[in-house]
This record gives C-alpha cells, structure tokens and sequence, in this order.
C-alpha cells in the first residue's frame, strides 16, 4: 500500500516524507494556502519554548525524571495553593498535594529500602551448596541393605 507525502522538496533535494493535506500534494507546513497559519503555529511555537524555559529556570524545576524533581513541582503547587482564597477547590488542590506528596515519600522510602538490600545482597557472603539429607546415604545407615 501506498501511502501519500508531501512533495515538496527539502534543501537536500529529498522531498518532505509528511502526510499531505486532504486533497493536496504538500503538508500543513509546506503548503501556500495555509502559510499563514504555519507561520503563526511556529511562532507560537518559539514562544511556548522561551516560556518554558524562564519558568523552569524561575522555578528551578529540571523536568519529572526523579523523586526530587517531582518533589520540587509538588512544592510549588502546595505554595501556590496556599497563596489562594480559602475555597472549595484551594481545599481540594491542598488535599491533592498532600496526597501526592505521601506516594512520593512511600515511593522514596521504597526505593531506599531497596538500595540498602540490594547492598547487602552483594557484600554477603555466598551461602554454601544446600544438600539434603537423602543425598547422604550415610544419614540412613543400613536401613534397606
């Protein structure tokens, strides 16, 4: 099955491997009767980026990759909702933050739980060779001879 691109061609000479619009040979990108709009879409683009990037340097936040940088999101939220009127929704918003933050210190305790056996795993000595006493015939005596 063939599948329709865009045909327009790229700097390199390769044409654009996008979907194309409905009834169209270019994508939303590439095509003259929406280059407005793509240019307003990347504009806008740029600016959700630089946003981004002032808040989490404003807020030194690095993303949700671990314990302490959710920790540190959960914070700013609770701060944040303090800072409201007293209301129905400050109450929930608090009440939400507190719950998350409890999973996240369960989640923590777990994983230092973890580190410390993991630890002790590796520095304990080897256990010797289980044997039975059926593999000792000796154990038996003569019984069966």
């Amino acid at each position: 099955m063939v599948v329709p691109r865009c045909t327009f061609p790229m700097p390199d000479g390769r044409p654009c491997r996008a979907a194309p619009l409905h009834d169209e040979p270019f994508c939303f990108a590439h095509s003259p009767e929406k280059a407005e709009e793509a240019a307003e879409a990347r504009r806008l683009g740029g600016l959700r980026r630089r946003r981004e990037k002032t808040l989490m340097g404003a807020y030194d936040f690095a993303g949700l990759g671990s314990i302490a940088a959710i920790r540190r999101i959960l914070e700013i939220a609770a701060v944040d909702a303090l800072g409201l009127e007293n209301s129905i929704a400050r109450v929930r918003a608090l009440v939400a933050a507190a719950l998350a933050a409890a999973k996240l210190l369960e989640a923590g305790e777990f994983e230092d739980r973890l580190s410390a056996l993991e630890a002790a795993v590796r520095l304990a000595p080897a256990p010797p060779a289980a044997t039975s006493a059926l593999d000792d015939a000796s154990a038996f005596g003569d019984v069966g001879r």
